[in-house]
């Protein structure tokens, strides 16, 4: 019996290690990743608490070293996936009265042993399985994924805190329900955290889930699963399963009882769900929510009086940071012409002082690529750059993928503010950079805001308040995550919830309460204190 309002530890961002020579958990991180590069793990699914095999094993392999293999997962098949709806279904009714106190330990919980006692391990199996460097798995893997975990148990406390006002004579109360069926958790391969988060906020309000990561992001959601298990998690509340995409949804999407979508990744693969839901919207109990984060095309645009060096590195990092595999990584510029110069110089040398190679060495700035669809991907926009007479590759332009799949980076510069690489998502380590001449700023600030479908994150470089303020107004539908003198990536939890408007997706802003707010169902209740004795009112008099 919860006999009282309990507030739970305040939540404070995980500090990130640097790993700078000297770090006293380096080594720890790094002879961590050897011993698993070394090992074999077998991942089954986990459905209803139970952990479940099949006759059907995939490989899983670092993609920086993809003749290497470290484990396989069993691959399951529509079965599976209703296996783990009626797991999930069955676990909705306790878990849902489960008091919101102990909910929330679970997670906490979770959130000490990722920032912890798992902090090495889930690091190192980032690293493996999404080739991210030592400090990019740690600030996603360890720290954003810990910051996830507690903010949203102190933005669920504000929630149930959030209750309406009562006249005389009156008790008025909101509950915040969990949504009446499952929810359908669709996770990326490119953010551990992101994978975590996605099952974690619908089950921390009390839903139940059905999870189907990225396959290539198995290795690393299955370290995830098991820190949930072991934080306490009842069975049937988060059920993982790995099988083919169209297959698992066309059992989720015509079940009666499915009731929300959870989803990062492609713009074009959420438009089609959303087309399955909305197509079979007369079989479901209830009118499913529908949350995405998706594509981006982002970008940084300077004033003619930004510092030069600032913008360089923000273009530096901002773009080939975990190889431009970021849904927030800029990867188109606008650049005055009496500013140019100077940014070329130094973006190249930049460029030129990269080291790329596995991420078991610090050294390295940059790895490879996902797998060798991302590869031949990027590749063709490569080899079809070199062809264009109105764009120069500036650097790169190599690829190699006999060990991994390795793509140096690249930079276009081009004529062409319409020019295919300036306009498509990439999703790789590929910058293409406009300049215009300084005169032009409003009228590229208009082409900025016009030239792309999505509206995730960019930024405005610049040491003019004036010009600041007109990008501000200019943009402001143009990204759902807005920088200034930064490069747009890197927002962090409690400081910048994330999330995008038109193709970039719902711009429900993970990492706040607004999100969590999709997981509820609310129900209004009025208790009338004394209640009326006569029907007659006063007027009748």
């Amino acid at each position: 019996m919860a006999n009282g309002f309990f507030r739970p530890p305040y939540p404070e961002n995980e500090a990130i290690n640097d790993y700078a020579p000297g770090c006293p958990i380096r080594e720890d991180i790094l002879s961590t990743y050897e011993d698993m590069l070394k090992g074999h793990v077998d991942i089954p699914m986990f459905i209803g608490g139970k952990e479940v095999r099949t006759n059907e094993l995939r490989d899983c392999r670092p993609p920086h070293d993809h003749k290497k293999l470290i484990g396989q997962y069993h691959w399951g098949t529509g079965q599976h996936a209703s296996d783990a709806i009626d797991a999930a279904l069955s676990a909705h009714k306790a878990w849902a009265a489960m008091p919101w106190t102990e909910r929330a330990a679970i997670f906490l919980r979770a959130a000490d042993m990722v920032s912890g006692p798992y902090r090495a391990k889930i690091n190192a199996a980032t690293m493996l399985a999404q080739s991210k460097t030592l400090f990019q798995a740690e600030i996603d893997a360890a720290c954003e994924f810990a910051d996830f975990l507690r903010f949203n148990v102190q933005y669920m406390t504000d929630i149930y805190e959030m209750q309406p006002d009562s006249s005389a004579g009156v008790w008025n109360r909101v509950e915040y329900r969990p949504l009446e069926g499952f929810v359908f958790a669709l996770t990326p391969f490119n953010f551990t955290a992101i994978a975590g988060n996605l099952p974690a906020a619908p089950a921390l309000m009390g839903n139940v889930v059905v999870w189907k990561p990225s396959d290539s992001q198995i290795y690393s959601a299955w370290v995830v699963m098991e820190i949930f298990r072991k934080a306490g998690m009842p069975a049937g509340v988060i059920n993982l399963i790995y099988a083919d995409g169209p297959e698992v949804g066309d059992v989720v999407f015509k079940h009666p009882d499915f009731a929300g979508l959870h989803f990062t990744g492609s713009t074009g693969v959420f438009k089609h769900l959303w087309k399955e839901i909305g197509q079979n919207i007369d079989r479901y109990k209830s009118y499913p929510r529908i949350v995405g984060e998706t594509g981006g095309k982002d970008f940084i645009v300077a004033h003619h009086s930004a510092d030069a060096t600032e913008l360089a590195t923000a273009l530096s990092r901002g773009a080939f940071e975990f190889q431009g595999q970021k849904c927030s990584a800029v990867s188109r510029a606008y650049i005055p012409e009496s500013l140019w110069p100077e940014v070329k110089k130094q973006l190249l040398d930049n460029i030129q002082d990269f080291k790329m190679g596995s991420p078991g060495d610090p050294k390295n700035f940059m790895t490879a690529v996902i797998d060798e669809r991302s590869f031949d991907k990027i590749a063709a926009f490569i080899d079809d750059s070199k062809q264009q007479d109105d764009a120069d590759i500036l650097t790169g332009g190599s690829y190699d993928k006999s060990k991994g799949y390795f793509i140096d980076p690249v930079v276009v510069h081009t004529s062409n503010p319409h020019f295919r690489t300036m306009c498509e998502e990439i999703f790789g380590p590929f910058l293409t950079i406009h300049t215009y001449p300084d005169a032009d700023w409003t009228k590229t600030l208009a082409l900025v805001d016009s030239t792309s479908q999505y509206a995730l994150t960019g930024a405005v470089f610049s040491l003019d308040r004036y010009a600041i303020n007109e990008a501000l107004e200019a943009l402001t539908f143009s990204a759902g995550n807005f920088y200034i003198n930064d490069k747009p990536s890197g927002a962090v939890v409690g400081q910048q919830p994330f999330g995008g408007g038109r193709g970039s997706g719902t711009n429900d802003k993970a990492g706040s309460a607004q999100n969590l707010l999709r997981w509820v169902s609310p129900r209004t209740i009025k208790e009338t204190l004394l209640p009326a004795k006569s029907y007659p009112y006063p007027y009748m008099d």
